[in-house]
């Protein structure tokens, strides 16, 4: 929990269950090996219907091949089960000597010269600052956080809430608030299934890359060989590794 304050608040609460609430956007690294094919479909009993047939002979183009009975491959269709997080509980820790800036305004300066603007005006005294140790720009969030060299500077500047800095040329007020860290202190998982994707295994390198995805998306949309439409297909050539992201299915 965020340190107590005494607070009171005069507004209208809505949507009141989704307070305290922490959303969680899963996104999954899953390893794949070489000579595997990773392919999403459009609808979920299409894929169950792959892994059901478990083995799959898959007509190549003969382009690149002489022999005719090397233009025909066996694969290994089997489901992708992931980890997904259950329960998360975060430990956090406002820092006594790092600040947190934000509503800054958007300017045609560079993230350093802004940097330097506001490391220039908090390091004063009269500014209520001290000597800036490090500065940081967050990329994902358009904050600054800064550090200083002493206890005892954040705390003051905090509790001012906004402060009007000199930017440019002109003035802004910017939002000072409390710089927390936290931690993982439990994390429980749970086995997921992915209804939509494919994991095909065993695939030769007698291929081009290009090539083998092209004929693999051929005939895993063909209804007549048990699949459908294609939503997505991944391939690793063998010898090679790769990483496929697993985002949250909002279909």
């Amino acid at each position: 929990a965020l340190p107590e304050k005494k607070m009171i608040f005069k507004g209208l609460i809505a949507n009141k269950e989704d307070m305290n609430n922490l959303m969680l956007m899963p996104l999954i690294r899953y390893p794949l090996p070489g000579g595997s094919a990773l392919i999403t479909f459009e609808e979920a009993k299409v894929a169950q219907r792959i892994i059901e047939m478990r083995e799959h002979t898959v007509e190549l183009s003969c382009g690149e091949l002489e022999e005719l009975d090397q233009c025909r491959v066996r694969v290994q269709a089997v489901p992708v089960d992931i980890l997904l997080p259950s329960a998360l509980e975060i430990r956090l820790t406002q820092s006594s000597r790092s600040i947190l800036v934000s509503d800054l305004p958007s300017l045609d300066i560079s993230k350093e010269a802004l940097l330097d603007k506001l490391e220039l005006f908090f390091s004063k005294t009269k500014n209520g600052g001290s000597e800036v140790e490090s500065r940081e720009f967050l990329d994902d969030s358009a904050q600054v956080v800064l550090t200083f060299t002493q206890d005892g500077v954040a705390e003051p500047l905090i509790e001012k809430g906004r402060i009007q800095v000199p930017i440019g040329k002109g003035k802004y007020k910017v939002k000072i608030s409390p710089c927390m860290s936290g931690d993982i202190s439990n994390l429980q998982l749970q086995p997921s299934r992915c209804p939509r994707t494919v994991l095909l295994l065993g695939i030769p390198d007698v291929l081009s890359e290009e090539s083998m995805r092209d004929v693999l998306e051929i005939h895993f949309q063909k209804a007549s060989r048990g699949g459908g439409e294609v939503d997505a297909l991944a391939y690793v050539p063998a010898g090679r590794t790769g990483v496929a992201v697993f985002a949250e299915d909002t279909d």
